[in-house]
């Protein structure tokens, strides 16, 4: 069958830009370490996409934050006490955390835009509270003890971080939320009814309701770690006890529905810990084995890749990287040890792909592919 002019120049096109495209597409890494605050320590929490950092730093135990790219490391405040630590951040640089107080106890927190101020979010009624992500309304979750501390459970915020709500359990005695999206939908962990044991759990919009996505094949306790935009959710899934903890784990995500647990492919022994909107996920390998070399993996495109083996890694001296957050550039943060370094403790770090400018030739096909489509498409509109 023969087809029509402008269709066959629109393959023609099509077939240049997928010329552009596997050129830009070939990519390098490249590792920084973001400091320690002056001490012999510091690790990485979560990420934004303009790739500001968040986590603590040994140098006075206080929460930091970097600027674009994770250039730059300053201090956040604390809410009257010795220390404050950092868990998450959004895209218009809020942060989230606990911090002690002048009482001695420790309580989530916010802060405004780029880490400024610091404002106590209160308890569910107990001594303590932490918080663990926020989104892009400012929505918070967590986890807070109940009045007279007998139980924690997880909670949900408004917007910037207004009213803490009760997210409530899956039937057992205790919750803790650990991620949320943009529709509020929010994932963790709970204990189930009349039982120690754990499964994890998501919810529905602004925290509405919350689904037990019970666990992989042959184990009995799991874990939700993030939640993507599309409703993809990470964690692991494995067996417990309390003289093992966690052993025989297995990563895992669902599908944008945010059901159907399944195998992320990684090998036993191995979590997920986040994910960004492209359903690029990051975590670790070996987390729950003694005697192994731990490291961390970026799964991609269905490609599974041991962080601590790239080249640019190895080279700079880095080993055992525990890999926590990614975001929609693709750029990894967590920790690592650095050969050498004072002190011997481990240092956060920022994991960021280097894209390769296309050839001049690749540019000279599209611009040419694009100018004959636009002449073709004005012809057409004269002839009609």
């Amino acid at each position: 069958m023969k087809l029509p002019k402008l269709k066959c120049t629109a393959i023609f096109v099509a077939g240049i830009f997928a010329t552009s495209i596997s050129a830009i597409a070939r990519a390098d890494w490249s590792i920084t370490g973001l400091g320690t605050l002056g001490g012999t320590y510091s690790v990485a929490r979560a990420i934004n996409d303009s790739g500001q950092v968040v986590g603590n730093g040994s140098g006075s135990d206080h929460a930091f934050i970097t600027g674009a790219n994770g250039v730059g490391m300053n201090y956040l405040d604390t809410l009257g006490g010795t220390g404050s630590y950092a868990s998450g951040i959004n895209n218009s640089g809020q942060v989230v955390g606990h911090s002690f107080t002048s009482a001695g106890n420790y309580h989530a927190f916010i802060t405004g835009s780029n880490g400024v101020g610091m404002t106590d979010l209160g308890t569910l009624g107990g001594n303590y509270s932490a918080a663990y992500s926020i989104n892009n309304l400012g929505q918070v979750v967590g986890v807070s003890s109940i009045a007279g501390d007998a139980a924690y459970h997880a909670f949900i915020t408004g917007p910037n971080g207004v009213g803490m709500i009760d997210l409530g359990t899956l039937g057992g005695d205790y919750s803790t939320a650990y991620s949320i999206n943009d529709s509020g939908q929010v994932v963790g962990a709970s204990s189930i009814a009349d039982s120690a044991i754990q499964h994890a759990f998501v919810t529905g919009a602004n925290g509405v309701g919350m689904t037990d996505l019970s666990t992989l094949g042959g184990t009995t306790n799991s874990i939700a770690w993030d939640i993507n935009s599309s409703g993809q959710v990470v964690g692991f899934s494995g067996l417990y006890d309390d003289y093992s903890g966690y052993y025989s784990a297995q990563a895992f995500i669902t599908d944008t529905s945010s059901s159907g647990v399944v195998d992320l492919g990684t090998p036993i022994n191995s979590h997920a810990n986040g994910i960004n909107d492209f359903g690029q996920v990051v975590g670790g390998l070996n987390s729950f084995c003694d005697n192994c070399g731990h490291s961390s993996f970026l799964y991609s495109d269905n490609i599974i890749t041991d962080l601590s083996l790239l080249a640019p890694v190895v080279a700079a001296g880095w080993t055992e990287l525990s890999a926590v957050a990614i975001n929609n550039h693709g750029q990894i943060v967590g920790w690592g040890f650095l050969k050498d370094s004072p002190g011997g403790g481990s240092r956060a770090f920022l994991l960021s792909p280097i894209t390769a400018v296309p050839e001049p030739e690749s540019y000279a096909m599209l611009l040419i592919g694009l100018g004959l489509l636009s002449f073709i498409l004005r012809r057409r509109k004269k002839l009609t």
